[in-house]
């Protein structure tokens, strides 16, 4: 990649987030680097975060507001409008450092990666690098975190076996899109540098069963089925507290 800084898409999917928004929007106002665009596509949001987003000004904001069938419908949505050669998805609720976007578009010109990953907060842990095998851990032996703590070529959605997110999962789809990158050969750069904060909460913690269920599903894709059937029921296991309180 040639020296110059590529350009990079902020995108955000929100539906009635006008709580937390304020957040991620002083974050993004506070930024060392403020070349970037912010894509926000929005379900129809009823409490005000249509108008919070109207009210913006000093940022180079795209966003819609129309109905969808899910947060990975919507990524796919700000992914497609987006302009910049890589993306970088951040919840309403997530936050970065202020320096997060300069640090990004510096390692991603130095590397030429199909993905830079970097260290991320999430709640008062902090998961500086990848680690373990794709056997046990899935899209975690690549990336600290789909959502902040990395980056991703926009370009990789139109190669061929990886698509864009896969409305089949609802709450994986981002394990599956990456997994299928790694397969086809991609590149991930590990940086250093913290990129922000992961706000714990969203589906994948709260709906326990669905989250370990589509996990074993994708990672029967990708790896030999009789281990990972015995991981599941282990999984299923030591979760079995939780799935109990939450009946």
């Amino acid at each position: 990649m040639a020296n110059d800084k590529p350009t990079l898409s902020v995108v955000t999917a929100t539906y009635n987030a006008v709580e937390v928004l304020p957040r991620l929007l002083a974050s993004l106002r506070s930024q060392t680097d403020l070349d970037f665009e912010w894509v926000v596509v929005d379900a129809v949001s009823t409490d005000g975060t249509v108008e919070l987003l109207e009210s913006v000004r000093d940022l180079r904001l795209v966003y819609r507001s129309e109905p969808d069938f899910g947060i990975y419908d919507a990524l796919n949505k700000a992914v497609k409008l987006c302009s910049g050669e890589y993306y970088l998805v951040v919840g309403a609720d997530d936050a970065l450092t202020p320096d997060a976007i300069a640090n990004y578009r510096l390692w991603a010109a130095k590397s030429g990666a199909d993905i830079v990953t970097a260290a991320v907060s999430i709640g008062a842990a902090v998961k500086e690098k990848p680690f373990g095998r794709s056997w046990l851990r899935g899209q975690m032996a690549f990336v600290t975190a789909h959502a902040v703590g990395s980056i991703y070529k926009k370009a990789l959605h139109e190669r061929p076996g990886i698509g864009f997110y896969s409305r089949l999962y609802p709450i994986a789809a981002d394990q599956l899109f990456i997994l299928r990158t790694m397969k086809q050969g991609g590149r991930v750069c590990v940086a250093d540098f913290c990129a922000g904060n992961f706000a714990e909460g969203g589906i994948s913690s709260t709906d326990v069963l669905g989250a370990l269920t589509e996990f074993f599903r994708i990672q029967m894709q990708f790896e030999w089925p009789p281990t990972q059937i015995l991981l599941f029921i282990l999984r299923l296991l030591k979760n079995t507290p939780r799935l109990i309180r939450g009946h």
